[in-house]
């Protein structure tokens, strides 16, 4: 019985054991865990004491930037912690346009293109003395929408290597500024041109964040671009421009939030006068002058004829040298077309005229300067008038009506007199008279020409 109850004594004592093993095992487990949240409470304590010293006055931006873009406080990977859709504020300040080019349609544009919003992991305190950190040199660490321009043409590198700026305030607003430099790509009406209004338009879109995830919005609700007080303008004369939202239709893609700008620019109307229509309006009426000239001045009238063509042509070619090639009609084939028709048409009229003039007449009539043509083929009877010479009022004429003999009368005593036939004019008379025509009928349907088309083709643009 002894052993019995010693042995069981001995196994009581074992389980005791085992019971108190697990309990130590537990109670250090226990206390190596709170040891440990004691620890990282307290590195949370130094962290945020070393947080709220960095912004103590006497620091720099470049050191309270280091700590706000910590890694285990910031990731540029992630979109900005805010409720809903991120809004990116847009504006664009227009510093430059320069000068068009004709025969592509491409307009340069310099502007500022400036994006805001709000990241609320990089407020910090209000008392540092900074109203906001130039984070310039920490461009690569932050997170900024990834911004495509669509719609453009191409871009021209910057004259600088700095071209942006990055500003963070102290409520974590971010304000981007970046400067680019566009050759925007127009849509002309070259069938109107010179007298269309080219449309220039770009577009901004995220390359990867849908509408859902970022939403575009023109600052302040602009309606228009703001300009640089010092805006430089070279033989670009803009007179219209609009900030929309892009329309679906146009738009790259339609679940992307999109902006657009439109830029309306006018041709300088003084220039075309200068340089196209007023030189062929002057070639053109020149090759008139030849109407006024003698029928018969042969190197006088060529002379202008040929060289007014050979001017036109010249300047024509030269001209339209820089435009670009369309299938379609434009006013300026119009233009160059007619005014090539009315001094070929100089020139045939001058052919036309020293031809007839230079024809034999028929009948042996001849020309009498200032007269009528008369006829002198037959001879003048003895005391009597010549045949088909005009007759006066007492002279002696054959008449018709004394019965089936002829009798003469003279021609005041009610006698009929014979019927003249009538001998055709000189041709020198003819020649004469086709200019005469021309000087009228020339400058007049010239004149309803431009009437026309310049009435016509200002009021279509």
């Amino acid at each position: 019985m002894g052993w019995v109850a010693l042995g069981r004594c001995a196994g009581g004592g074992g389980r005791l054991s085992s019971v108190l093993s697990l309990s130590l095992t537990s109670l250090a487990s226990s206390l190596i865990f709170t040891i440990l949240c004691i620890l990282t409470l307290a590195l949370t304590l130094v962290t945020l004491v070393r947080a709220e010293d960095i912004f103590e006055e006497g620091k720099s931006d470049k050191e309270i930037l280091d700590n706000l873009l910590l890694s285990t406080r910031y990731d540029k990977r992630l979109l900005p912690p805010v409720q809903g859709t991120l809004t990116v504020n847009v504006s664009v300040l227009l510093l430059s346009l320069a000068s068009p080019d004709e025969s592509s349609l491409k307009y340069e544009v310099e502007f500022l293109l400036q994006q805001q919003w709000y990241d609320p992991r990089l407020r910090y305190s209000n008392r540092s003395q900074y109203e906001y950190l130039n984070a310039i040199h920490h461009y690569d660490d932050i997170w900024l929408p990834d911004t495509y321009f669509i719609m453009h043409g191409d871009f021209k590198d910057p004259l600088i290597p700095v071209h942006f700026a990055l500003r963070i305030y102290r409520n974590g607003t971010v304000n981007y500024l970046m400067r680019r430099h566009l050759i925007l790509s127009c849509q002309g009406r070259l069938n109107i041109f010179p007298f269309d209004d080219p449309l220039c338009s770009f577009a901004i879109e995220s390359i990867s964040y849908e509408q859902s995830a970022i939403t575009y919005v023109w600052k302040n609700d602009e309606g228009t671009l703001r300009k640089s007080p010092s805006l430089t303008s070279l033989n670009a004369y803009l007179i219209k421009n609009q900030t929309i939202t892009c329309p679906i239709k146009v738009s790259w893609r339609g679940n992307y939030s999109c902006l657009k700008v439109d830029l309306i620019f006018t041709r300088d109307r003084a220039f075309y006068f200068t340089t196209v229509f007023i030189p062929g309006i002057i070639l053109v009426t020149s090759s008139f002058i030849t109407f006024w000239l003698e029928w018969n001045a042969v190197p006088a009238r060529v002379m202008i004829g040929v060289t007014t063509m050979l001017n036109f042509f010249t300047t024509s070619n030269g001209f339209r040298s820089t435009l670009p090639v369309v299938s379609n009609l434009t006013a300026m084939n119009v233009w160059d077309g007619v005014c090539m028709c009315f001094i070929y048409a100089s020139l045939l009229e001058f052919v036309c005229v020293n031809y007839v003039g230079r024809k034999r007449p028929m009948h042996n009539v001849v020309y009498r300067p200032g007269e009528n043509p008369v006829t002198q083929g037959k001879k003048k009877r003895e005391g009597g008038p010549p045949t088909g010479a005009t007759t006066g009022p007492n002279e002696i004429v054959t008449c018709t009506n004394c019965g089936p003999n002829p009798c003469t009368h003279t021609t005041t005593n009610g006698c009929t007199a014979e019927l003249r036939k009538k001998e055709p004019p000189h041709p020198i008379r003819v020649a004469k008279t086709i200019d005469v025509i021309a000087r009228i009928t020339f400058p007049v349907a010239y004149f309803m020409f431009l009437t026309f088309f310049f009435i016509h083709y200002k009021g279509t643009s």
